[in-house]
């Protein structure tokens, strides 16, 4: 078999494959055999057919389309290895002509290739990451978090007015321009969050300063791209509310005490849930501190990939990430909607997260290819066929062959290439060790609004309803 590779516009390639004359009369023959072996020809035993009686009976083309097929098939896939492209997509085959006995078949296919993208930079990358031992910071974040599972929600006193801080014990009934009810939105009793992303805003803004009892009429203009969980089916559209405080509530954490710690969390008292908590942390953080810092590093990476990631790469990791997805959610027993209950998400906004997703998972690949070009990494046939040994397969030669002739080792290649890239970056990236959770309470400290002081005058003619 010979093939000759002529490039096209872009990315694509066209590839010509000539199959010789011995080869092609090899196969008919052994097509007119199988032919012969399967169907039962009058006159004749099972296998002992001519070809002529053959052709008679199913049609002088049939055998040769069979075969023609059957060729074509299996020789793309072999001149994608002969010629080491890395297919973007599946190839678009032209073979319109019928083999034919003693001469030489000859077909041609057109495919796009995986593009060579060039990074901004091959200099070092400079990350980020965690302490290997837990922090202080994070052993207080990590008990406050515990805290923060038994929060209780206290009603505050009726002359209480809703602010952002607070929880709402609300009624809504929504409606549409033409009056009919939202169900997914109205409710008899909901408690309400400001700013937890299930309501806009502006809604948010509508209900500040409403006490116990009090109704309150009004309506928005959803923005086009709304992204509020609730209100995203009604983008770009009116929707009427009527809500109702039912009460105004205030959170309440309770306070980490050594009797808390120990009957509400099982442990001795304060001191050993602190160093329980400080070794399973540290444990924890041992276990995926690699991989925090190779999804540092494939961030700083990405971000010198320049352009888009090619839209037809796009569309096949796309395809591969959703069948994935299904696959684990039917084994998990799970509805679709349900998990989107679950995620608190419309199935537009899933849809958005996946075509993403796929987008960084090529810009990733192709980035980590370029990286190991430039590095002038190789990966030999030996690789491949080590990788195939560590497989545990029962006959890894077998495999690898099954994998050469359906065209797919450039998998293995690719993939080998980016481990050895990726253990690269991950060998030689300057890595600076930071307190994420104490920086995190230090951005949250400078955030929070300062306390404004009040005058013994003023307090004294603040109305009752402010105390709370």
């Amino acid at each position: 078999m010979e093939t000759k590779v002529e490039p096209l516009e872009g990315s694509e390639v066209k590839v010509t494959v000539t199959v010789d004359a011995a080869d092609v009369d090899e196969r008919i023959a052994k097509a007119y055999k199988d032919f012969a072996r399967k169907y039962n020809f009058p006159g004749f035993r099972k296998g002992k057919a001519p070809r002529p009686v053959i052709d008679n009976a199913l049609g002088a083309e049939a055998v040769l389309a069979t075969v023609t097929d059957e060729l074509v098939n299996g020789a793309y896939p072999l001149a994608i290895e002969a010629e080491k492209l890395c297919p973007a997509n599946n190839p678009t085959v032209n073979a319109t002509e019928l083999v034919e006995n003693g001469k030489p078949y000859e077909f041609d296919f057109t495919i796009s290739l995986r593009p060579e993208v060039e990074l901004t930079s091959y200099d070092t990358v400079e990350i980020e990451v965690p302490f290997a031992e837990a922090t202080d910071a994070e052993v207080e974040e990590q008990m406050d978090a515990m805290a923060e599972h038994y929060t209780d929600y206290e009603d505050a006193s009726a002359a209480t007015k809703m602010k952002p801080e607070n929880y709402m014990d609300m009624a809504v009934k929504a409606t549409d321009a033409e009056g009919n009810d939202i169900p997914a939105i109205s409710s008899e009793s909901r408690l309400y969050a400001p700013a937890a992303g299930m309501l806009s805003e502006a809604f948010d803004e509508e209900i500040m300063g409403m006490k116990k009892g009090q109704t309150k009429e009004f309506s928005l203009e959803v923005p086009a791209d709304e992204k509020a969980i609730l209100l995203a089916d009604q983008a770009g559209k009116t929707v009427n509310f009527e809500v109702t405080c039912n009460v105004v509530k205030k959170k309440v954490k309770p306070e980490i005490t050594d009797e808390w710690a120990k009957e509400t969390m099982g442990f001795e008292n304060v001191e050993d849930m602190r160093k329980q908590i400080t070794e399973s942390l540290s444990m924890q953080k041992s276990q995926m501190l690699p991989r925090i810092k190779e999804n540092a590093i494939m961030a700083q990476l990405v971000e010198r990939f320049e352009g888009d990631a090619p839209s037809v790469m796009v569309s096949e990791a796309e395809a591969s990430l959703l069948q994935d997805f299904f696959t684990q959610l039917q084994r998990a027993g799970m509805t679709f909607d349900a998990y989107l209950g679950s995620q608190g998400i419309t199935s537009d906004q899933f849809k958005k997260d996946l075509k993403a997703q796929s987008a960084d998972h090529v810009k990733e690949e192709l980035a980590l290819e370029a990286w190991a070009r430039h590095k002038g990494f190789e990966v030999t046939d030996e690789d491949i066929t080590a990788e195939f040994e560590k497989s545990g397969a029962e006959d890894p030669a077998a495999l690898q062959e099954e994998w050469r002739n359906a065209g797919r080792l450039h998998l293995i290649r690719l993939g080998l290439l980016r481990q050895k890239a990726i253990e690269d970056l991950m060998e030689n990236a300057v890595a600076t060790e930071v307190d994420f959770a104490a920086k995190a309470a230090e951005e949250k400290k400078a955030k929070k609004p300062a306390k404004k002081k009040t005058t013994k005058k003023k307090a004294e003619e603040a109305p009752a309803e402010d105390a709370e």
